[in-house]
């Protein structure tokens, strides 16, 4: 993995960062690839704030995996920061190359220099290898989340 480079993303990484959102069963329901202008402003909203970290790997000039994490500060847990792995996506090539697991291990990395003392992550019930990975990991499923679409 000397080749990978775990970044900032770019707004030049949209597309790819979109392609790969898209390319799962969920994902194809759900993303728009044709149209980047929401994502665009999302980005900008992203880029901006401090507590998040919208990053993409790249190996040789290529876009091939992507994660955002959101650090929050809170009361509870004594105060306790904590941070939020959210859209986890690797390129269909790389799948199986070990560079999720790098994702991964950076985000836990960058969480801890934030002084977070929790990584948390959520998972669609569907995703049972996802699961399978992140208990791998050491990540345990101890919530059962909620949703309200607005």
């Amino acid at each position: 993995m000397s080749d990978l480079e775990i970044r900032p993303a770019r707004q030049d990484d949209l597309p790819a960062i979109i392609a790969m959102l898209a390319d799962d069963p969920l994902g194809s329901q759900r993303e728009s690839p044709e149209d980047l202008t929401p994502y665009t402003a999302a980005f900008l909203r992203l880029d901006r704030d401090p507590n998040q970290h919208l990053v993409v790997a790249e190996r040789e000039g290529r876009v091939v995996g992507t994660l955002q994490l959101t650090v929050i500060p809170g009361l509870s847990r004594k105060g306790t920061t904590r941070s939020i792995i959210e859209g986890v996506r690797i390129h269909a090539d790389e799948r199986g190359s070990g560079l999720g697991t790098r994702l991964i291990e950076w985000a836990v990395e960058e969480s801890r220099a934030e002084g977070c003392r929790l990584v948390q992550l959520t998972s669609d019930v569907t995703r049972t290898d996802a699961h399978r990975f992140y208990e791998r990991l050491g990540f345990e499923a101890s919530h059962l989340g909620f949703k309200l679409s607005l």
